[in-house]
C-alpha cells in the first residue's frame, strides 16, 4: 500500500490512565498534529454507521487492578472509560 502521507498511528502508555487518583472516570482522546496545532477529537466516520455508539462495543482490558474500555460517544468521537476494581 502506498503512503499518501495522511495516515499516521501512536502508542499510549498505560499508566497515566490507571493512576488518575480516582476510583473511575472519563478520558476523552485527542491528537495533536504539531506543538501549538488546535486538538481534534479521534473519531471518524468512514462507513454508514451513523450512529457508533451503540454498534461498535468494545470489552474492556484489566491494567493492574482498573478496567479500561474503549467506547465511542453519542457524537461518534472515542473516550476511554476507567475503573477501579474493588
Amino acid at each position: 500500500m502506498e503512503d499518501d502521507g495522511r495516515g499516521f498511528s501512536f502508542t499510549v502508555g498505560s499508566s497515566e490512565l490507571v493512576d488518575v487518583g480516582r476510583d473511575s472516570g472519563v478520558w476523552d482522546v485527542f491528537v495533536q498534529a504539531e506543538e501549538n496545532a488546535p486538538l481534534a477529537r479521534i473519531g471518524r466516520l468512514l462507513d454508514d454507521v451513523a450512529d457508533r455508539k451503540e454498534i461498535f462495543v468494545y470489552p474492556s482490558i484489566t491494567l493492574g487492578a482498573t478496567d479500561v474500555r474503549p467506547y465511542y460517544t453519542v457524537d461518534n468521537d472515542l473516550s476511554l472509560e476507567v475503573a477501579r476494581q474493588n
